[in-house]
């Protein structure tokens, strides 16, 4: 049961990272009923698509990160477009969490330490760089612990929206943004980044059985606690929400319950940072054959020099990622998965059986969701 819990805790703090602190803006701008539905819909696409990723991994015996299994099933071509997207789309999700750092910090710490938010994102990017040089057994270790500190927090700040909740602040529909959502909810959505560190950290074979559990389990509680967490927020600031979330919040909370707030949005960032730093730690090593040091400085470098570089739109970053990373890697984590059901040397731990059509109506519905994003 532990070690399910722990593999329930890295996916979950993967998935639960920024992307929560620029959904309820996102979904204030095209309407709560329009927002769920995309919660709803992509809830359940990403769903399958971890489930597909998950069993691509375990019916092979290398161990690969994405670019190497596209490589290995659909050629050099895929492997090409994969890296790029998996770069471009890691580098960005973990420059999202830089952009927050900062500010978060500042908010913390700022009547003690006198810092500018940049110098705080850089000095908490130092500490985090180290974690990931560390790797996934620390990693594993304290995933469990830091999630329940989020979720109590989070519960806490819930409490204190209750009574100055209204239903007047609230929009149903807004139809020229319907389109808009798509990006950042599919960004808050996607975790398959964390699906071979959770593999890594199942070292049985009975207990890579879990595997699929977990992912259930993780999607369970990340789309009710998005959908509660946004009604909560949104009741409460309505056209006032702000980016960034907390900042909209503190004159409704108090300056109490925001350093609360802050300390939970730290810690999930915290989640994040950690099991995507190592992802793209790994994917250097195994798909690049990089040295372990030199693809620990590339990965927690290359999100420092865009920061430095002057990078800094939150939610534009938020969007930009999800649509890049959600169609070109999901689609071709689909036709991977179609390939290794065949090509596969190992087997499976669990066999997902869909019919063609669906996994072929996945990739049609990414790809017309990142069209949408060019037509707003």
């Amino acid at each position: 049961m532990l070690k399910l819990l722990k593999a329930v805790s890295i996916f979950v703090g993967t998935v639960i990272g920024a992307g929560i602190f620029g959904v309820p803006y996102i979904i204030n701008k095209s309407g709560v009923a329009t927002g769920f539905f995309y919660f709803l819909a992509l809830g359940g696409i990403v769903l399958l698509i971890h489930l597909f990723f998950g069993e691509i991994v375990l019916r092979t015996k290398e161990p690969c990160r994405l670019p190497g299994l596209a490589q290995k099933y659909l050629g050099g071509w895929g492997k090409g477009l994969v890296m790029v997207s998996v770069v471009i789309g890691l580098v960005g999700a973990l420059l999202a969490y830089l952009i927050l750092s900062g500010e978060f910090l500042k908010i913390l710490l700022s009547q003690y330490i006198n810092l500018s938010s940049f110098q705080f994102s850089v000095f908490f990017w130092i500490i985090i760089s180290y974690f990931i040089f560390r790797g996934i057994k620390v990693i594993a270790s304290i995933e469990l612990i830091t999630n329940i500190i989020f979720f109590i927090t989070s519960a806490v700040i819930l409490f204190f929206c209750i009574p100055q909740f209204s239903w007047n602040n609230l929009s149903l529909f807004n139809l020229p943004n319907a389109f808009l959502p798509f990006g950042v909810v599919l960004f808050s959505l996607i975790g398959w980044s964390a699906i071979t560190e959770t593999i890594d950290f199942l070292k049985t074979p009975k207990e890579k059985q879990k595997l699929k559990k977990a992912m259930i389990l993780s999607t369970i509680v990340v789309v009710p606690f998005y959908l509660i967490f946004t009604l909560a927020v949104l009741g409460v600031v309505g056209d006032n929400i702000s980016q960034d979330v907390l900042s909209s919040l503190a004159p409704f909370l108090g300056s109490k319950i925001i350093l609360l707030a802050v300390l939970a949005a730290l810690v999930t960032l915290a989640d994040s940072i950690l099991v995507l730093g190592l992802y793209l730690k790994n994917t250097f090593i195994y798909d690049l054959k990089l040295p372990n040091h030199l693809a620990t400085a590339v990965a927690c470098g290359l999100p420092l020099l865009l920061f430095f570089a002057g990078f800094r739109n939150f939610i534009g970053t938020l969007g930009f990622v999800g649509t890049v990373v959600g169609v070109i890697e999901g689609a071709a984590i689909v036709l991977i998965f179609q390939k290794a059901k065949y090509l596969g040397n190992r087997e499976p731990e669990y066999n997902i059986k869909v019919p063609s059509f669906v996994t072929y109506l996945l990739i049609v519905v990414l790809v017309l969701g990142a069209i949408s994003q060019f037509l707003i």
